[in-house]
This record gives structure tokens, C-alpha cells and sequence, in this order.
């Protein structure tokens, strides 16, 4: 006997699984940071019913207490009372009005699907007690809650509230609350849809009731009776759409908190659909952009691409998780790595003349060329010959690895691959990505995180204020408004104009902006400065700075660096290199810790006794088209490389030769610098006397393929030459 009870004992302990409603499927559900709803999906069975919530509104708790099992807080599971006056009622009426159901009664059945028969009323009883012992009476009110029919595909109390008023529960009136605490009575008969004068009473004489126990007082009894009945079930929010199916796919059927600010949040929407709505009648119609903390590193909103309700290809496509080509968006993260390596100093000349690196010949946006730049104006001009030269600098296996480090997740293929034309769009990257660098930047200037690969406050602090510089969308010079905030900022549009790039910082936020059509088509005059820059000011103007101030920012801008982040040293004026023995006019700057790495000024000379500032000639033919001060100079003693250089090509450079549609060779156009234009140069391909020229030094010449030497001669007997490569 004893062994049977004891069996019997296990048998009752171990009869409810621990997890009753395993297996039921869920509405994949959204929220902001606080907990407001920002979208949802259906469940994979068709039925709305979000994941089980931590608690359950009081109104709701007890207008259900009251209308379904009043004596829930006393019983164990079960209560005899009500199923002896169940049973009464039933057979005074012929035929069944009353199941006599707990609540928790009716949380087994709803866990297990049976048939209603008075056997399973019997092993629902069973379960119900062991359920009590294991579980509160919060806990059960809440497993009620969530798996509940509220009508229709309408399953939970969270769900219907959505559904029914378009609010979360805990904001429902008392009308509401009641009518949704007898709607799980009858779901399949009386629901919003149907039965209206039914489901209107059997709320009223609920009301009444709590009226009776207190809860409401006459006012809010008449109120609530006065609310009107739900109509046809309402759509769920639908803000950050291409969020929410993100973590449909990763996450599906669970309750994701995020960090996003749903206020926020739809104040971007709106301006990005208001510009999406202009720049779509010029055919670009695609537009996503983000905004970081920098403060956390969290996203405060996500724009996956403007206007998802207007269906389009590519309406769905969730851009700022798509590689796109970077176009220059990754510019300022060569500069400040060059700064931070000692490579450069921030204001360090560089060549911005015509190049040809093994058939890579990059130009400027505006197709000309400066001759020489300062690094930082460079940066803010995004000119892609001196960047293209940076790089050649720095390394792109180096660059490579110091974008991965960063947070690019898009680059998998080798440095080779890339090559050169990483810097201008070679590679891929995503606007979350890149947007994430930049606010990695932020915070690592003001110690908001260490494990950073761009760490060195002086070249972080140089980077930002190249970046201030950029001219903005609206042609207005903002330096002159001071309630125009500062944004360090920086545009990117790629090749065949399919991408357009803005993003910026503050010492507060990062805002990310991409422009262009999600399919990859190109559109002409697509340019991240007339498309994404005005987008992303729009945004910045919807944040306020933090408040936050630390030792490296204020009111939401960046302070300078304290001594103590670098080095001091003296810098040539004019070329931007640490100072050189011939040098006559300095300046004392505050520099990165490896700056003195850098080469000290290659252009100021002493020649014949003079302090001489002179570039090299093909540096020199350009520069002094735009700078008028710039006064050549050539001494007597001046001969080969030093008096005349070769443009294009470069030693070693290799050639393709275009034909004409006759099968012709063109030929190709071959550039010198001397330093006086005047004189005569007679040219020589290959020791063959191919021509002459005077003033512009430029020779068309048709080699074959194969290697190749072009000499140049002037009328002094000094010459140079170049090796080259005809593919």
C-alpha cells in the first residue's frame, strides 16, 4: 500500500511538464528601449499572440478575477462551490451554461487542446492542483493572459489590446479592460466582429459588478459604460519595419528589447520619407539612415529604407546591413591612421598630380589637379589622387586590417584584391558598419571604450577638425551661424553614381544617411553631398547635445587635446613637414606621439646661398597654376630629375593602349614638367627621336607591346627617362 501511494505521489509531482504551453508558437514582438511596441508578425500558426509578458495589468487582473473565478485567490486549483452550482445551473436549464472552471482550471485545458468531456474536466482538476503548488497566482493570471482567445486569429491579452484598441494593456480604461475580460468566455461567438448587444451587456453587468466591490465609483461606472465597443481589429505599429523583420529571421517568435527611442525614432522616419518622397521624382528611390549613441555605441534609430509602404523592387531590402561600394566614406579613416602611425603630420603636402599605378590612374571628382595639398584640406575636399597617394603610403594590407578592426565585416578577400582602389570604393561596406566606425572614433577620443585600433587623441582630434571644414549641402557658410551646430562630417559617392554617402559625428551621436536605389542602377548627379548630406543635417537637427561634458567635450563638440595626449614640435609653414634646418617660417603644434617618425620638409632648400622653397617639377607645373604666390625658381645648378620630371607614366608603370573602332592604335599621350616651360625638349622612345616640344611637354607616341623607355631631352643636354610596360 505503502509503495502504491508513493508511486501515486510521483506520478502526481511529475504529471505537469515544467514548461505547459512547450512548443506553442509566438508573434515575433519588437520594442523600443522602453518597452513600447515598435512592430510585430504573426506567429508561424496564423494566430497573433505575443511571447508571455512579465506582468499583467491590475484592471485586467481583476475584472477577470471578478467575471471568471472570484474565489481564484483562495482555492487551490479547484473549487467544488462552483462546480456543485455549475452542475445546478446545468440541469435547471437542460443543458450546459456553466463549466464551473477555474482559471486555473481553464489554463490547463488552454496548454492542452482536449476535447471538453467530463473525463478531461477530471485530469484538468488533477493538473490545476499540481499547477497551484508549482506556480503563483501572478504567474497563473499571466499564463491566463498570454494564451487566452480574445476572438478570431486574436490569442493573449497583449495581442487584443494591439488588435482591439491599438494600445499596450497596461494603458486600457476600465471599459476596456472589462471587455476583454469576458471576451475568452465565448471567443467563437462573441467577439468585436459579431454579437455586439451580447458582448455589450456582459461587459456592462461586469462593470456593474466592480461598481458593487468598489473598484469604480458611479462616474467611472457610467464612463465605462459609455465607452464604445472595438470595430474591426486594428494594425499593429509598423515603425522600424526593416528592424522588426530582421529579427523576424534571427530571432523569430521571441520578445526583442532594443535600444531604440520610438520617439526618436519616427521623427527620422518622417524626414527621411519626406526626403525620399523629392529625390524618388529624380529616380533615386531608395534611403536609409541611422543614429548611434556614441556615449553606448546603441542604436537610437534605424531607418532599414524610407517609405517600406510604398511598395517598390527594393522596397523591402534592408540597406544598412547591404555592402555597397564605400565610394570615399572611408577617407578619414586612412588620414587618421597616417597621423596616428607618424606617417603624416596633419597639414603635410601631398602630390596631386596625374598617376598611373599598373593601370590605375585615379582622378579628382572635378577631374583637375592641385599639384600639392595639405593632407587636411585634402581630406576635406576628398580629393582621390592624395588619397590614393596616403594609401600608397600607409599600405593597403595595413588599411585592410585596420578597417576590420574597426568593425568593417564586408572585406573577406585578400589586399591584393582590392588594391589601391580601396580608398575610393574598391571594396564593399555597410552603412552600419561604417556609421559604427565613425562612432568608434567619437567615443575613443573621449575614453568611452579602449579596444579601439584608432586610439591617438591628436590624430582623432585632427580628423574631427578637417572634417568641420567639409562644405555643407546648402552652400551656407556655417561658420558664420553660431546656432548651426558643428558636425564633423563626411560624403562618399560611389562609381557610376549607385551610392551616396553621409555620415557624421558629434561627440554625442553618429548619423549614418545613404542615398540611391536598392537594386544598384545609377543615377546621374547622385552625389552624397546633394542627397545624403541634406538628409543627415535634417537628423542632426532633430538630437539635442547630452549635457555630458568630460575632459575632450562640451556641449556636444569636441575640445582639443591636453598636452599630455601628444608631442610638441616645430613644423614647417608651408610644407607641413616637421621643420628642416632650411626652413625660415614655423609653427609649434601639438602632434601625434609617433609624429617624429615623419620625414622632416624635402622642399625648402639652401641653393646658392638662398633658403629656397621649391617642389619637385611636376608637383611645381600644377601647383603654380593655383597659387600665384608660388614664384619658381631655377638655379643654374638645377639638372635632370631636379630641373624636369615625367607626369605620366610612372617607372614601371604598365600601359593599356586603346584602340579605335577602325582597329587603329590611338596611341598615348605622354606628360613632362620642366621647370622652364620655355625651353626645348626633343623626345626619344626607345633611342628612336620621336619629336620635340615647347611649353606644354606632352608627346603622343604608339609603342608596341612589350617593355619600353622614353628619354626627354632638352636643349641643355639634361635628360630623364622612365621605364614603362605595354600590356
Amino acid at each position: 500500500m505503502g509503495g502504491l501511494t508513493a508511486a501515486l505521489l510521483l506520478l502526481y509531482l511529475f504529471c505537469l511538464p515544467r514548461n505547459i504551453f512547450k512548443g506553442t508558437p509566438y508573434s515575433t514582438v519588437v520594442e523600443d528601449r522602453n518597452g513600447e511596441l515598435l512592430g510585430a508578425r504573426i506567429a508561424s500558426d496564423q494566430q497573433w499572440r505575443f511571447p508571455p509578458s512579465d506582468s499583467v495589468p491590475e484592471k485586467f487582473s481583476t475584472a477577470l478575477i471578478m467575471f471568471e473565478d472570484r474565489w481564484f485567490l483562495f482555492h487551490h486549483g479547484v473549487n467544488p462551490l462552483a462546480i456543485i452550482r455549475a452542475a445546478i445551473g446545468n440541469i435547471k436549464a437542460g443543458h450546459v451554461t456553466s463549466g464551473g472552471s477555474t482559471i486555473t482550471m481553464q489554463v490547463i485545458r488552454m496548454s492542452r487542446g482536449k476535447d471538453r468531456n467530463l473525463r478531461q474536466k477530471l485530469i484538468e482538476a488533477i493538473l490545476a492542483t499540481r499547477l497551484e503548488l508549482r506556480s503563483s497566482k501572478e504567474e497563473i493570471i499571466g499564463m491566463y493572459a498570454s494564451h487566452a482567445p480574445f476572438g478570431g486569429n486574436v490569442v493573449g491579452l497583449e495581442a487584443a489590446s494591439w488588435r482591439y484598441f491599438g494600445r499596450p494593456p497596461a494603458e486600457l480604461s476600465w471599459g476596456e479592460a472589462a471587455t476583454l475580460a469576458v471576451l475568452p468566455n465565448s471567443p467563437a461567438d462573441i467577439h468585436p466582429g459579431k454579437n455586439r448587444v451580447k458582448l455589450l451587456q456582459k461587459r456592462n453587468r461586469l462593470l456593474e459588478i466592480l461598481h458593487e466591490k468598489g473598484y469604480l465609483d458611479s462616474l467611472d461606472l457610467e464612463l465605462a459604460c459609455e465607452e464604445p465597443l472595438p470595430s474591426e481589429p486594428m494594425a499593429l505599429p509598423q515603425d522600424a519595419y526593416h528592424l522588426v523583420e530582421h529579427y523576424v529571421k534571427q530571432s523569430p517568435g521571441t520578445r526583442v528589447r532594443t535600444n531604440l527611442d520610438v520617439h526618436l525614432q519616427r521623427k527620422v522616419q518622417a524626414v527621411c520619407d519626406q526626403w525620399n518622397d523629392e529625390f524618388s521624382q529624380r529616380g533615386i528611390e531608395d534611403l536609409c539612415a541611422v543614429v548611434l549613441d556614441v556615449h553606448s555605441g546603441e542604436i537610437l534609430s534605424y531607418v532599414g529604407n524610407a517609405n517600406p509602404e510604398r511598395k517598390r523592387p527594393g522596397s523591402d531590402v534592408d540597406i544598412p546591413r547591404s555592402p555597397r561600394s564605400t565610394g570615399s566614406i572611408l577617407k578619414p579613416i586612412l588620414y587618421c591612421s597616417l597621423l596616428q602611425e607618424g606617417e603624416i603630420l596633419p597639414y603635410t603636402l601631398l602630390p596631386d598630380i596625374p598617376v598611373n599605378i599598373n593601370g590605375f590612374s585615379p582622378q579628382n571628382f572635378n577631374r583637375q589637379f592641385e599639384g600639392a595639398v595639405p593632407a587636411s584640406e585634402a581630406l576635406a575636399r576628398s580629393l582621390n589622387v592624395p588619397s590614393v597617394h596616403m594609401l600608397r603610403r600607409f599600405g593597403v594590407p595595413k588599411f585592410l586590417d585596420i578597417l576590420r578592426k574597426c568593425g568593417i565585416t564586408t572585406m573577406p578577400k585578400s589586399a591584393s584584391h582590392y588594391g589601391l582602389s580601396l580608398i575610393l570604393g574598391g571594396g564593399e561596406g555597410t552603412l552600419l558598419d561604417i556609421t559604427g566606425i565613425y562612432s568608434g572614433m567619437s567615443a575613443s577620443y573621449q575614453d568611452f571604450i579602449h579596444e579601439f585600433p584608432l586610439k591617438d587623441k591628436c590624430a582623432l582630434w585632427y580628423t574631427f577638425d578637417a572634417l568641420k571644414e567639409v562644405n555643407r549641402p546648402d552652400e551656407i557658410d556655417w561658420q558664420l551661424i553660431s546656432s548651426v551646430r558643428k558636425v564633423a562630417w563626411k560624403t562618399g559617392t560611389s562609381y557610376g553614381f549607385r551610392d551616396a554617402w553621409a555620415v557624421g559625428i558629434t561627440s554625442d551621436y553618429a548619423v549614418g544617411v545613404w542615398a540611391g536605389n536598392a537594386r544598384g542602377q545609377g543615377v546621374p548627379g547622385l552625389t552624397g553631398a546633394r542627397t545624403a548630406g541634406p538628409v543627415m543635417f535634417g537628423i542632426f537637427n532633430l538630437l539635442q547635445p547630452s549635457g555630458q561634458e568630460n575632459a575632450y567635450a562640451a556641449d556636444g563638440w569636441f575640445k582639443e587635446p591636453v598636452y599630455s595626449d601628444g608631442i610638441t614640435a616645430e613644423v614647417c609653414h608651408e610644407s607641413g613637414h616637421l621643420a628642416g634646418k632650411d626652413c625660415n617660417h614655423l609653427d609649434t603644434l601639438m602632434l601625434p606621439s609617433k609624429a617624429m617618425k615623419s620625414d622632416p620638409c624635402p622642399y625648402h632648400k639652401t641653393i646658392e646661398g638662398e633658403r629656397t622653397f621649391i617642389l619637385p617639377p611636376s608637383m611645381e607645373w600644377y601647383y603654380r597654376q593655383r597659387h600665384p604666390e608660388y614664384k619658381p625658381y631655377i638655379p643654374k645648378n638645377l639638372e635632370g630629375s631636379a630641373l624636369m620630371e615625367f607626369i605620366y607614366p610612372e617607372p614601371g608603370a604598365t600601359i593599356h593602349i586603346p584602340r579605335q573602332l577602325d582597329g587603329s592604335i590611338a596611341g598615348v599621350t605622354f606628360n613632362l614638367a620642366h621647370r622652364d616651360p620655355g625651353t626645348i625638349v626633343y623626345w626619344h622612345l626607345d633611342r628612336e627621336y620621336a619629336g620635340q616640344t615647347r611649353f606644354i611637354h606632352q608627346m603622343n607616341l604608339k609603342p608596341e607591346p612589350g617593355k619600353h623607355v622614353v628619354t626627354a631631352m632638352d636643349e641643355k643636354g639634361n635628360s630623364v627617362s622612365v621605364s614603362f610596360f605595354v600590356s
